[in-house]
């Protein structure tokens, strides 16, 4: 089996070969063929069609709908659109809200704003993206690309391909987004520059303590064709800076067991829950260049080059609540099924329950960059050559960074005390805010009872870089059914890294004598108060951090390092400290991982009649070989037969239990595809596409690494989730759709259907039993107190292949018109439309809840809508536009990571503008008219997962072209 895979894609490549070099013998006998022949079978469409193709002179958002329609109707494959008149004519804040206006798609709010886009129910880890043709490496150290880093003031156009061909490089089985920076030379204008600048506002930020108010939007582009239209330049800036303010509740998962009733049954507990303040600020500076350059009609080389930074530096204020595990006492509890929604939690002598006092602080500094070089060359009028090297890069800083206060008897003390008498009470509201009470409410704002207990730092950095080299070539045929031929190969390297880190100091949970509190003085605090819907909540101190931290460490901040941590049973004894920290998951989970592709594929394009009706298209096979590792460190117990090495880490100290090592393999996967257009009539078509796809695992799941933690109570977790032998996720998926295009408009309708054969599957194991899986864990522990605690299993978190499947299937309407056959005054009225259903039989097993449900396919959302009513009128341009999403599952972050089910959502923005002159115009824009917030829950709305509230963005601007 093996060697025939191989056989396919050598196949695949040496036709690349024997192509251009056959195309080029027979060039001189190709020369005489008509320019006209050569067009009409190299566009690969319907001329009759193209020809009768009404030419419609508008201008604003019409203007783009018409070009969008252009392209999907005359496009080989099932896709979408959007496209700007100029550089800075799209006004989104990012190409992740432009692309949510597209049939089918959905977005995923992170701070309110889109980030990740989901295709037809399939999440972003599925959605494969390419900007210029060139595969994109992505900042959220998986291989989610976060649109949000794409200024749309940069971006040309857009296309999603919900069908694949056998020339689109493979990853996406959701669909491929495919971005397009300028092309100089097909600029219909001789030089443009645009200037774009916009004033915001949030009308939350007053709600949260040193908020930010205003931001601004500030973008210039220029292009221009020089020599006689023989060379072209474009380059771009776009520079946001935005206020990111939030007020939320978050609920934590429900990870523990009691029995309340003392039935002998348990009851599932959560662990706390979360009110916040959330604020900071937001800059993202974008910059875009081209280059291009025609010698002669026959060739063209071009270069590009994009770079976006994005900045985002953010806090969080208020308090977290920890329940205090099964050991707490629990009076009156008030019971969803199995799960505890409500009653009042008392610590105990063996219970942790307790109220932090919560500041963080959070610095994210993202940067992508992506080089490309490609020449291409008419040989003849029938051969066409391509060569294309690339380079895409992407570094994620994430520095999370926090500060937790606890309630003493008395701070003034000379050793405080922890105050022990906690009482919380409290009851969920689904999806509106919970009544809460506080026992120790009054001394969450009084200096001589908050002392800051605990200081650290967790930096993630990621970085994430792929080399790319692309060999195309096209032959046009003289044939009555296949009109061109295509083949290519190209080859990727990528590399991926993860480092971890860490610094430590006090306790969440306790007031150390090792490591004594701060005691806070009026200079460093701000007594803060909850307004508007969460007015209820008490009142709180935020905490500068800087002098808290000046004062705390007057020699000077540590900084964090990738350290195994004296604690480490693994290290040499002359380093061990009795109850030194262990931190070797910071050299566990650091490492770096090999990802090397070689592809090739053949492609016939069709064009020919069947029974009279004219078909287009193509058909081809993609053959794929992948040959994935990673670094591995591999726990040998010291067993000198297995090769342990000694491992020092970035603070000296060496452990001798590990041996390093590289893991991982090769596979090979065999891509067909097939894509059909019957031109039904001159204004209304069918297309029919199947194809075998696939999409990698997110590249940090391919690290090798197991990690083990004990935390300060004596609870075991621990996690394998990665793993360099996971598999891709596979699916045959087949499409079939319905195409009108009526006068100023068109109507479409889809079906499709994947048929998934395996996916990656993430599982949670409660109460694992890590000593009788032969984990090296201790029966007790040390505090740092000198307390001894007894240990106990907590979760394991693992993942595999999992070889059950099933289907995701849906349809699909799409409507656009323009209402010019009205009076002037409102010939220039529209409307954009679609709606999308979709339903799967693959589910997820959630026990994050409580008893283990399943749930629906991460990401995917039974009914999308969006709307746009237009109208534009002497030189007036207004929309306001509508997108809803039914509930989905996705994640939220809480302590970690958590996966819940996100409510339904509308969220609607408006658009106003209007030319002064041709060249200048004035708009006002709101993102977020009604302010929709998100909303989460664990598994049943009863059980509330996230309520979180992010405010009305204004903007106020003007453009001016040239």
């Amino acid at each position: 089996m093996n060697k025939f895979k191989l056989s396919l894609l050598t196949l695949a490549m040496a036709g690349v070969g024997s192509l251009a070099c056959s195309a080029v013998a027979q060039t001189a006998e190709q020369a005489q063929q008509s320019a006209t022949q050569q067009a009409t079978i190299q566009n690969n469409t319907q001329p009759a069609a193209e020809d009768a193709v009404e030419v419609i002179q508008v201008r604003g958002f019409a203007s783009s709908l018409f070009r969008s329609l252009d392209a999907k109707r005359f496009g080989d494959t099932v896709s979408e659109t959007i496209s700007a008149d100029d550089l800075g004519a799209l006004p989104d804040v990012s190409m992740a809200d432009a692309l949510t206006r597209l049939p089918g798609i959905s977005a995923v709010r992170t701070g309110g704003q889109a980030a990740e886009i989901n295709i037809r129910g399939m999440s972003g880890g599925f959605v494969f993206s390419t900007l210029n043709g060139r595969e994109q490496v992505s900042t959220s150290g998986k291989r989610n690309i976060e649109f949000d880093q794409y200024p749309s003031e940069l971006i040309n156009s857009a296309a999603v391909y919900k069908s694949p061909k056998a020339s689109l490089i493979e990853g996406g089985v959701a669909g491929t987004v495919e971005l397009q920076t300028a092309s100089p030379l097909r600029n219909d204008k001789q030089h443009t520059f645009t200037v774009n600048a916009r004033g915001m506002y949030n009308d939350r930020a007053n709600e949260v303590p040193d908020g930010v108010d205003f931001g601004h939007r500030f973008s210039m582009s220029y292009q221009g064709k020089f020599l006689g239209d023989t060379l072209g330049f474009a380059a771009g800036y776009a520079r946001l800076y935005q206020p990111s303010v939030a007020t939320q509740f978050v609920g934590l998962a429900y990870n523990g067991q009691k029995d309340t009733n003392d039935d002998g049954v348990n009851e599932y507990i959560s662990e706390g829950f979360e009110l916040q303040h959330k604020g900071g600020e937001e800059t993202r500076d974008g910059y875009m260049a081209a280059l291009e350059w025609t010698p002669h009609d026959a060739f063209t080389l071009k270069a590009d080059a994009f770079l976006s930074k994005f900045d985002k530096e953010a806090f969080a204020r208020g308090f977290r609540v920890k329940f205090g595990g099964p050991t707490a006492a629990l009076g009156n509890p008030v019971l969803n099924g199995s799960s505890v929604i409500g009653g009042t939690f008392n610590r105990t002598s063996s219970s942790f329950t307790r109220v932090e006092l919560v500041n963080d602080d959070n610095r994210d500094y993202d940067e992508v960059r992506s080089f490309g070089i490609n020449a291409d060359w008419d040989v003849s009028t029938s051969v066409n050559l391509s060569f294309d090297v690339s380079h895409s890069s992407a570094k994620s800083d994430f520095r999370n960074g926090l500060l937790w206060g606890l309630v003493a008897e008395d701070a003034t003390a000379a050793t405080p005390v922890l105050d022990s008498n906690v009482s919380i009470s409290y009851l969920l509201n689904g999806l509106n805010l919970p009544s809460v009470g506080f026992n120790q409410a009054a001394a969450f704002s009084d200096i001589d009872k908050v002392m800051v207990s605990k200081y650290g730092i967790y930096p993630y950095v990621n970085e994430d870089e792929v080399t790319a080299y692309r060999f195309d070539a096209s032959w046009v045929l003289d044939m009555p059914v296949i009109a061109s031929l295509e083949a290519g190969v190209r080859y990727s390297e990528r590399t991926y890294k993860n480092n971890r880190s860490v610094f430590e100091y006090g306790s969440d949970g306790a007031f150390l004598t090792s490591q004594p509190p701060l005691r806070l003085t009026a200079d460093m605090v701000e007594v803060v108060n909850f307004k508007g819907d969460f007015a209820t909540y008490p009142s709180y101190l935020a905490i500068d951090l800087d002098k808290a931290l000046n004062a705390w460490f007057p020699q000077g901040i540590p900084q964090p390092v990738q350290t195994w941590g004296t604690g480490n049973a693994g290290i040499l004894p002359s380093q061990q400290v009795a109850n030194g920290p262990d931190t070797g998951w910071t050299m566990l989970e650091s490492g770096e991982v090999y990802e090397d592709v070689l592809a090739g594929y053949v492609m016939a394009n069709l064009d020919t009649e069947i029974f009279g009706i004219p078909l287009t298209g193509n058909i081809g096979v993609r053959v794929v070989q992948t040959d994935q590792s990673a670094t591995d460190l591999a726990d040998v117990n010291g067993d000198p037969l297995r090769g342990a090495q000694n491992i020092t880490d970035d603070a000296g100290l060496v452990n001798t239990r590990y041996a390093p090592g590289i893991l991982g393999e090769k596979y090979t996967d065999v891509l067909p595809q097939l894509n059909l257009n019957f031109a039904i009539t001159d204004n209304s078509q069918i297309r029919f596409a199947a194809a075998k796809v696939m999409s990698r695992p997110p590249i940090n799941r391919l690290a090798s690494n197991t990690s083990i933690t004990i935390s300060d109570d004596g609870e075991i977790n621990g996690s394998s989730a990665n793993s360099p032998f996971l598999r891709p996720f596979e699916a045959t998926q087949y499409d079939l759709s319905y195409e009108y295009y009526i006068p100023s408009g068109a109507i479409a309708f889809a079906l499709f259907y994947k048929d998934i054969k395996s996916f990656v599957n993430d599982f949670t194991i409660q109460e694992f039993d890590f000593a009788a899986a032969g984990f090296d864990v201790p029966e007790v522990i040390i505090d740092e107190d000198g307390i001894p605690r007894t240990t106990f299993n907590g979760a394991f978190s693992t993942a595999v292949n999992n070889g059950a499947g099933g289907y995701i299937r849906g349809a699909e309407l799409a409507f656009t018109k323009v209402f010019d056959f009205l009076p002037e005054l409102w010939s220039g009225l529209g409307v954009q439309g679609s709606y999308s259903y979709t339903e799967s039989e693959v589910s997820l097993i959630n026990s994050l809840g409580g008893a283990a449900i399943e749930t629906t396919f991460e990401g995917l959302s039974q009914d999308v809508f969006s709307g746009t009513v237009f109208w534009n009128y002497q030189g007036f341009d207004a929309r306001i536009s509508a997108r809803y999403r039914s509930p989905f599952v996705s994640s939220q972050v809480g302590i970690d990571e958590q996966i819940t089910n996100f409510d339904s959502e509308t969220v609607i923005d408006l658009q106003t503008s209007y030319d002064i002159t041709d060249q200048f115009k004035v708009l006002f824009q709101v993102n977020n008219l009604t302010d929709e917030p998100t909303k989460s829950y664990f598994g049943d709305k009863a059980q509330t997962g996230t309520i979180q509230f992010f405010g009305r963005q204004f903007y106020l601007g003007a453009v001016y072209t040239f």
